[in-house]
């Protein structure tokens, strides 16, 4: 199977999504615990499941695999969904072959069956029609951005600051699929930005609920920003 290329980019992007939904019911921080459990079903050793490469390291001791994640997990209406984009669709079989289909999360056992099974190919563009969007649980500031973010006086100020790491992300994103995004990225934020501290691994994030509006065609449910493996930085379509 051939990875989605990083260094050669096509102008015209066609884009796989298959999203599978299940038809038992998790928390919201149990998100983590479900991916943990889909990857140890499935072994290590399929490394899209969990983004990490086996017996490499780099320079800082990671064995993380600095790529936009194939197969994300995500809770939609309470319902545990994996979404897998490009490679990760031909790769979710290494869990559908699985005899058995059940996880556990803690002590609780949850008896998997699908629910909704969503098959799409997109063709990702930029247009003059601007879409309008609202992103959920956004991490979208590292630490060296949070400290400037928090200097910042005004709520314009921090607005188009957000706005540039939007924008950025929207691009790491087409790297990440191959797309080669030649026009010019129109984004704006289009009401007041909420956010709010979520635990994560024992650590509390600050994550954004943004409304936007830009050029880029994104589809539903796709993750943009940090943690999107574990469902950060949902994109949901306004209608």
């Amino acid at each position: 199977m051939q990875p989605l290329p990083q260094n050669k980019y096509n102008k015209k992007c066609i884009l796989k999504l298959l999203r599978v939904h299940f038809n038992v019911e998790i928390a919201p921080y149990e998100v983590a615990a479900f991916r943990g459990a889909i990857i140890e079903k499935v072994g290590l050793e399929n490394d899209l499941f969990h983004n990490h490469i086996n017996n490499k390291k780099d320079k800082n001791g990671s064995n993380y695999a600095y790529r936009y994640p194939r197969i994300q997990y995500k809770r939609i209406g309470k319902q545990p969904v994996i979404l897998c984009v490009g490679d990760g669709v031909e790769e979710i079989h290494k869990f559908f072959e699985q005899k058995n289909w059940d996880i556990y999360i803690g002590k609780d056992l949850l008896e998997m069956r699908i629910a909704k099974l969503d098959l799409n190919e997109f063709e990702m563009r930029v247009s003059e029609r601007m879409n309008y969007y609202s992103i959920r649980n956004w991490v979208a500031l590292n630490q060296q951005a949070y400290n400037q973010y928090q200097k910042l006086d005004g709520i314009v100020e921090k607005i188009a600051f957000l706005e540039k790491k939007l924008i950025g992300n929207i691009l790491a994103f087409a790297k990440g699929i191959g797309w080669h995004i030649e026009e010019n990225i129109e984004l704006k934020i289009t009401d007041l930005p909420q956010n709010q501290l979520i635990s994560y691994k024992k650590q509390r994030l600050e994550t954004f609920h943004v409304d936007f509006k830009t050029n880029v065609f994104l589809p539903q449910y796709i993750g943009l920003g940090a943690k999107t493996s574990v469902g950060m930085g949902t994109v949901f379509l306004k209608k």
